[in-house]
């Protein structure tokens, strides 16, 4: 979410973020006893364990099999009660305060048609008359299955007194009613910026619609949110990722602004999972990093590895770069958003100070650009550079041998594979899905798989992705069979590109992920084993008690 909320929230509700559980300290040589754990061996075989053993450091120092004797010296044992015992989840591409605002603001995300939604937003504007914008997220035409886009003349009819602001679920498209337009100074004569989009009416106007850098026309009009607003979006940010089982994620496109907000969690005691930041912008990089990625703060709880790009925008839009055009507006192969020229010399800034870059590609034309640029620069950057492409859903399937040849890591959110699969059937036609979310194709060709959420553009909910990952079925088990089910992966895949590849992809191995001597003691407490449950009972997984270093940080 690039435009936050500046509603001033009341003390109570800066009070409640005081409600998170409160994390009691790690005690020397801890015993966990009577689990049936699993972790992830160098291999990405899962390997069972009955006993965990850490240090008051919160530092693993033995993992027991069963059978095998405990080490002298415990200080503290504690009774698992036969729970499964797995490695901290770990969501490798969110978008850390855009949760926490998201459940600050109005949710559209649960609405089914045009009807619903437009009277949700008369509801919230209704029973919060003090906001000076209504601001939300989620809204979704496809799935209300409108076949265009919403207008500004929809919502002109549900709220006209104030200026209306709202992202569409994907993050890459804007809905505003005409106050908010009015506010910023949009109308006929303005010009669609370079990488975006302004909709139009079939007079020439502006009809409530920006997509993707044209967003900035109204957004930049939308006050920006003061610093106790942001503490409170981080505090529920966290504790909503910690229920899930969630010890560690990868923020995509961090301001310093949000850095600033995590520091500030952590001064005070309170940052509790591990953020493995990529920074907004190349002048936001610098100003965090200066000479390079910042070191691990605040006991590995706070790295910035380096930068986030954008190449395109997003299907759903038709901001996705096609090498094509689109089956459904031929008119069209989409927006770029950087230009080949700028990507190639925004990586090599990045990659001249050591800095790892992670560019948003999602359609085939972009995700070429990437993997070419990064075939150059490979060339002229040596060393561990792990490039990531972050979504990387639609790929020529010429194309996908280079995620093999130069070890680039796919980072990739299984949850957009059911959410966009009809959609994508309909924007590129079944003829051109051959590289379509190809986990299983870019594992086989030598290519590493990191799994996250986009959070809050999908739940951050690992055990959902785990169920689509070896499934390639929603919630209700559709399509019969999976969609291209032969894009599926095992289960151990899911679990390990869900933690020890989600580490790697965030040069965080041998700090955690794994469940191994060495690493940080991230664990969660869980009721069913993922390696044995189906698809429908894994999504059902119950997260009873999360440790983070060997704290407990959440308990249900």
């Amino acid at each position: 979410m690039k435009h936050l909320p500046a509603a001033r929230l009341s003390t109570l509700a800066v009070l409640a973020a005081s409600v998170a559980f409160s994390a009691t300290p790690a005690l020397a040589n801890t015993l966990i006893y009577n689990v049936n754990g699993i972790t992830i061996d160098e291999e990405g075989e899962a390997r069972r364990f009955t006993q965990l053993v850490y240090d008051d450091e919160g530092i693993i120092t033995h993992v027991l099999e069963r059978g095998q004797d405990r080490p002298e010296g415990i200080d503290f044992a504690m009774d698992g009660e036969g729970q499964v015992l797995l490695p901290g989840m770990i969501d490798g591409h969110v978008h850390v305060m855009d949760i926490g605002f998201a459940a600050l603001t109005l949710d559209l995300s649960d609405t089914n048609s045009l009807d619903e939604a437009l009277a949700k937003i008369a509801t919230f504007a209704q029973e919060n008359p003090g906001r000076p914008w209504i601001l939300g997220r989620g809204w979704n035409q496809e799935k209300w299955g409108l076949g265009r886009f919403p207008t500004a003349a929809e919502l002109d009819a549900v709220v006209s007194d104030r200026p209306v602001w709202l992202e569409r679920a994907d993050n890459h498209a804007n809905w505003a009613n005409s106050l908010a337009m009015e506010r910023a100074g949009v109308n006929a004569d303005s010009k669609s910026p370079e990488g975006g989009r302004i909709i139009r009416d079939e007079s020439g106007n502006p009809s409530g619609i920006f997509i993707d850098a044209a967003s900035s026309l109204v957004g930049d009009s939308v006050p920006p949110p003061r610093a106790e607003d942001r503490d409170l979006a981080f505090a529920l940010a966290q504790s909503r990722l910690l229920e899930n089982g969630i010890t560690a994620v990868a923020d995509m496109g961090t301001p310093v602004v949000d850095w600033m907000t995590f520091r500030r969690a952590a001064d005070r005691g309170a940052l509790n999972i591990r953020i493995m930041s990529y920074a907004d912008s190349p002048e936001a990089m610098e100003l965090i990093g200066g000479p390079g990625p910042t070191p691990w703060l605040y006991d590995d709880k706070l790295r910035l590895n380096g930068l986030k790009l954008y190449v395109d925008g997003a299907l759903g839009s038709r901001g996705a770069t096609l090498k094509e055009p689109y089956h459904d507006e031929p008119t069209t192969r989409g927006i770029a958003i950087t230009s080949p020229a700028q990507l190639r010399n925004r990586m090599s800034r990045a990659a001249m100070d050591g800095f790892q870059t992670a560019v948003h590609a999602i359609g085939d034309a972009a995700n070429e650009d990437v993997l070419m640029a990064i075939a150059e620069l490979s060339t002229s950057y040596d060393g561990d550079r792990r490039w990531r492409i972050e979504h990387a859903q639609i790929v020529d399937p010429a194309d996908l041998p280079l995620f093999g040849e130069y070890g680039t890591i796919a980072s990739m959110q299984p949850l957009h594979q059911t959410s966009d699969m009809f959609m994508a059937e309909a924007r590129l036609g079944e003829d051109r899905l051959g590289g379509a979310y190809a986990w299983r194709s870019i594992i086989e060709i030598g290519g590493r798989i990191a799994f996250g959420s986009d959070a809050p553009v999908e739940p951050a909910d690992a055990f959902a992705g785990i169920a689509v990952a070896i499934s390639r079925t929603d919630e209700n088990g559709r399509p019969f069979g999976g969609w291209r089910a032969h894009e599926a992966v095992s289960r151990e895949q899911a679990l390990a590109a869900f933690t020890a590849d989600a580490a790697f992809a965030g040069f965080a191995d041998g700090k955690f992920g794994r469940l191994i001597p060495g690493e940080r003691a991230d664990f969660i407490l869980v009721d069913r084993d993922p390696l044995l449950a189906s698809p429908g009972e894994i999504r059902e997984t119950k997260v009873n008690g999360v440790w983070i270093g060997g704290v407990q940080v959440f308990a249900r």
